[in-house]
């Protein structure tokens, strides 16, 4: 999986989709926003600093929310639209930094109790 920073900075002409058409300015999202503001740089580091067993949740949840049959015996496409893989990347991204979040309370909960 590749994160692209610069995503979230495209204008509404290049992604037409929910999240960055005139919606998001009527009802703006405050995550959504602060990470519009972000340099690319900032979101590729994190990106990067994912560690596997984050990536590999997220991997299993975008295989189940596609549907994904073993490609041993199957040869599976899948067709969307933008709106809709738009969506999916957003869903991705925001429980990557929801797992991130955790993983990093994970450490501190044994850091405090190995204290």
């Amino acid at each position: 999986m590749v994160f692209d920073p610069n995503f979230l900075n495209d204008s509404p002409e290049e992604h037409p989709n929910q999240l960055l058409n005139d919606s998001f300015e009527e009802h703006p999202n405050p995550l959504l926003k602060y990470l519009q503001h972000q340099p690319p740089e900032v979101l590729a580091r994190v990106a990067q600093s994912v560690s596997p067993e984050i990536k590999q949740i997220i991997s299993q949840n975008v295989q189940g929310l596609v549907g994904m049959l073993p490609t041993e015996s199957f040869n599976v496409q899948i067709t969307t639209d933008r709106d809709n893989l738009a969506g999916l990347l957003a869903s991705a991204m925001m429980t990557g930094y929801f797992l991130r979040q955790m993983e990093q309370r994970m450490h501190l909960d044994h850091l405090a109790n190995n204290h």
